[in-house]
């Protein structure tokens, strides 16, 4: 379990070390302020949990401090409030401010210590919900029926004793950040912070700042990797880190503390790392893409996660979960999947595995009505329709009769989308509502079939 770091900011040394010694005791990791400017300083070293904050300081008040802070960058953390003298106006005015509560003076011990759980507590939910909002909600324990998954869990289950690094690979799709969720809920870091870093979805020029943090004027914030002190760091497609990033990260990690955008000295970081990527990595070091360094440093641990097509078994199982995961979710009508829809999509080689399957199955929902899937509904979804042979213009098939089924009818599509991109006038759009299919799939299908739309457009 990892430690809650404690700031207690007071005049007062008998309190100072009153509070710190209980506090202690409790298992936390104090840390003590005599003045304002003290504060500012260890608040500089470390990013704290919690801030215990007396009102009445010769130098600068508490209220003055609280509202710096929240001018400057927004509280830290939860700050709890401590006075023997405080007024109404006064606690309308640190509420205002972000305060999270009071603890009167003289400090009761039962109080206090109830306080400062209630406020990690807050701190942590709110953290939760954070990270949540914008994310697919899985289940803990992944669905297991096959082989490839059983090894998987069964591995996963012996790195929840231990606090490796690891790095997961996997095709892209395959939930790569669920499973690092789960090993992370069973893990000792579990009451701690878990921070997500998608390097692909943050602009370059803002990359460094928004990792490490930075420090102009007095204005501390905090980066996403001081962020997750006391828990986990997943940094999502790591490949896509560029050089200066991953020279910068694999100092961190070495040496164990960062340094901010800005800032003069560098502060610790306790954390684990779970990093992902679906590129080959060991090719993007032999090329120079990837530092060795870092590679290595990630890679205590490999992980590798089964594609959709390994787990087959699986997918009845997944279809029923997701059914019934967005019939309540979303207030959507439950709807069955009779076997030869399972086996039809038994068959299906998900590019896009479980997100992809997870799209379809909500797809399915919001569109039909009736209680069973039928396979032309699964057919369309999937952009695999039969479609009606018309003549092209006198032109002959130019299909490979010796060829398999499958490549044959490659054959056949990529002709007939070329065809009808040459009536549409190269417009993706007018090709969608020509051929029956979503757009977010017609364009999958071209990109599967090597089709260009640029270049598909004929010149009579």
């Amino acid at each position: 379990m990892s430690t809650a770091r404690v700031l207690v900011v007071d005049d007062e040394p008998d309190i100072r070390g009153l509070v710190k010694e209980i506090l202690e005791d409790e298992g936390y990791a104090v840390t003590t302020a005599e003045s304002a400017a003290a504060a500012r300083e260890a608040r500089r070293g470390e990013r704290p949990d919690v801030v215990l904050l007396d009102i009445w300081m010769p130098d600068l008040d508490g209220i003055s401090l609280l509202r710096e802070w929240n001018e400057r960058g927004g509280l830290p953390c939860p700050v709890i409030m401590m006075s023997g003298h405080g007024t109404i106006e006064t606690a309308i005015e640190a509420t205002r401010l972000g305060a999270y509560d009071f603890v009167e003076k003289p400090i009761s011990l039962a109080k206090l210590l109830l306080t400062v759980e209630r406020a990690l507590e807050a701190s942590r939910l709110r953290r939760e919900n954070e990270g949540l909002r914008n994310q697919f909600v899985m289940p803990l324990d992944p669905v297991v029926t096959s082989r490839a998954i059983q090894a998987l869990k069964a591995q996963m289950e012996k790195l929840t004793a231990h606090d490796a690094w690891i790095l997961v690979h996997g095709e892209r799709g395959t939930d790569k950040e669920a499973l690092a969720r789960w090993l992370h809920e069973k893990s000792a870091r579990r009451e701690g912070p878990f921070i997500t870093v998608a390097p692909g979805s943050i602009a370059r020029d803002h990359a460094a700042r928004a990792l490490f943090g930075s420090e102009q004027n007095g204005a501390i914030q905090y980066g996403l990797i001081e962020q997750a002190n006391g828990g986990t760091l997943f940094l999502d497609e790591v490949a896509d880190l560029d050089p200066e990033l991953q020279l910068r990260l694999s100092s961190a990690f070495a040496r164990r503390h960062l340094i901010r955008c800005g800032a003069p000295d560098a502060v610790p970081i306790d954390l684990r790392v779970i990093a992902a990527s679906s590129q080959d990595l060991d090719a993007a070091v032999q090329a120079g893409k990837f530092r060795e360094e870092l590679y290595y440093q990630l890679n205590v641990v490999p992980l590798q996660v089964p594609s959709l097509r390994e787990r087959i078994e699986d997918i009845p199982e997944l279809l029923r979960y997701y059914a019934d995961f967005f019939a309540n979710r979303d207030k959507l009508p439950y709807r069955q999947f009779p076997v030869a829809v399972q086996n039809r999509l038994r068959n299906y080689p998900w590019p896009g595995n479980l997100r992809e399957l997870r799209n379809l199955v909500q797809r399915l929902l919001i569109l039909g009505n009736a209680p069973e899937v039928s396979i032309d509904e699964v057919e369309l979804a999937l952009g695999t329709a039969p479609v009606v042979e018309r003549p092209l213009h006198g032109a002959p098939l130019g299909i490979d009769f010796s060829l398999p089924l499958r490549e044959a009818r490659e054959e056949f599509e990529r002709t007939y989308l070329l065809h009808q991109l040459g009536e549409a006038g190269g417009s993706v759009g007018k090709l969608a509502k020509m051929v029956g299919m979503e757009r977010t799939h017609l364009y999958r299908k071209l990109k599967d079939l090597g089709v260009d739309p640029k270049s598909a457009v004929r010149d009579d």
